[in-house]
């Protein structure tokens, strides 16, 4: 779902969104990697992780995200839908 959602994410960013510890969604990460389903790019030390486009079924599985992202209450899926990666510029109007 959060890949669905923003394309992206890295390990300790998916699990911060969904509250949860960093280990298990990072183990799930690279067997998705292995699989092929996944590639990631380094940016510093930091995996990046994005669908493989590549993969056979990938249209398929951004579908079934997508529709799992709907299923979702309505402020998670706020959540994950809003993309913002630094903070807004102070006094900068909304």
């Amino acid at each position: 779902m959060f890949m669905a959602a923003r394309q992206s994410g890295y390990a300790r960013e998916i699990a911060q969104t969904f509250d949860t510890d960093v280990t298990p969604v990072k183990n799930q990460l690279e067997r998705m990697e292995r699989d092929g389903m996944l590639v990631f790019e380094r940016v510093g030390r930091t995996k990046v992780y994005q669908f493989n486009p590549r993969f056979a079924f990938v249209n398929e599985v951004k579908a079934l995200g997508k529709k799992a992202l709907s299923f979702l209450p309505q402020d998670l899926q706020q959540e994950l839908l809003l993309n913002r990666r630094r903070p807004r510029r102070s006094g900068k109007p909304l």
